[in-house]
């Protein structure tokens, strides 16, 4: 899963914090098809994990920040999108947590990373440029 120019909104902070999205769930993925024992495996997939609970929030945020600034209209969809998948996510660490690290669960996690990522930011996000241009303003 590598990050595309085509992925670029215009918005030099949001852009760089979804190419660091993508190298990170693709990091992530890479690491849980790899080579190797699934035990030598968790303490990358869970490091992983803490960084998805973590950057999303940031990201999140500033992404929301710059959509009040700008006064996008959809704003309110925006928050609630980002919310769900931020529930997704804590759903599935408990999910980890409390059944285990198994192999099965972890690709699913990632295959929805990557799903939901590649939505998002290409179809989603994208709107958010194409708002600002049409605004005639700057990103």
């Amino acid at each position: 899963m590598m990050w595309k120019e085509k992925y670029k909104i215009g918005v030099p902070l949001i852009d760089k914090q979804h190419e660091e999205l993508f190298k990170r769930v693709s990091d992530f993925i890479q690491t849980v098809r790899g080579e190797g024992d699934w035990e030598s495996k968790l303490s990358k997939v869970k490091e992983n994990m803490e960084f998805m609970q973590e950057y999303v929030v940031v990201h999140f945020n500033a992404e929301e920040i710059y959509q009040e600034k700008i006064k996008y209209p959809d704003l309110e969809n925006h928050k609630k999108v980002h919310a769900k998948f931020k529930a997704d996510v804590n759903g599935y660490v408990q999910r980890l947590e409390q059944e285990g690290y198994s192999e099965e669960l972890v690709q699913e996690f990632g295959g929805k990373l990557m799903a939901w990522l590649i939505m998002h930011v290409a179809a989603m996000d994208q709107k958010i440029g194409e708002y600002v241009e049409g605004q005639g303003g700057e990103i």
